[in-house]
């Protein structure tokens, strides 16, 4: 499927066909086009009062791809991927300066990232640094991030190694009508 294709699907089929992808080609880099185009989906999503307490570290040299990767334990992709983005959540940005605000904020941006990428038929993943002490220390240091900014994740970027199909998700019994 071609780029344009990809981008030309409903929501709702972007948003069921979405996965995790952590097999990477490894042979070409994200297009800076479809890098921004991520980035600005991360920025449409919804914040309390409108704060957006964010900042995003648009990761695109192999040297410092790498360097992320030897730090993040569950980011080995990271080592074939063709890009990535680091989330990052600014407390004192975030309604009432509360570091709860601007997580749930960035986890909403970062969905939005998933989900774009999968529109644009790259693959991503969401790499935790945020609640670990060690991987957000590893994140700040690697990309020179302050130390009052939480670096949430990091989510890689490329071209998938292969197919992956999705997963049917949804289980009726939990949802409750009405009562619990």
């Amino acid at each position: 499927m071609s780029y344009e294709e990809h981008a030309s699907r409903d929501a709702l089929t972007v948003i069921h066909d979405r996965k995790s992808v952590r097999e990477f080609t490894g042979a070409a880099a994200v297009p800076l086009d479809a890098l921004d185009a991520v980035i600005r989906a991360g920025m449409a999503a919804p914040t309390a009062r409108n704060m957006q307490p964010w900042e995003f570290v648009a990761v695109t040299a192999r040297e410092t791809l790498d360097r992320l990767c030897e730090g993040l334990p569950s980011g080995k992709m990271l080592a074939a991927a063709g890009a990535a983005i680091a989330v990052c959540c600014l407390p004192e940005d975030a309604h009432l300066q509360r570091a709860e605000f601007a997580v749930i904020d960035a986890t909403c941006a970062s969905e939005n990232m998933l989900l774009a990428a999968e529109a644009l038929g790259l693959g991503a993943v969401w790499v935790a640094a945020y609640p670990y002490e060690e991987r957000m220390a590893h994140v700040r240091s690697v990309l020179h991030i302050p130390d009052s900014v939480i670096p949430l994740n990091v989510i890689p970027l490329g071209f998938p190694a292969g197919p992956k199909p999705s997963q049917d998700k949804y289980h009726p019994e939990k949802v409750h009508r009405e009562r619990w």
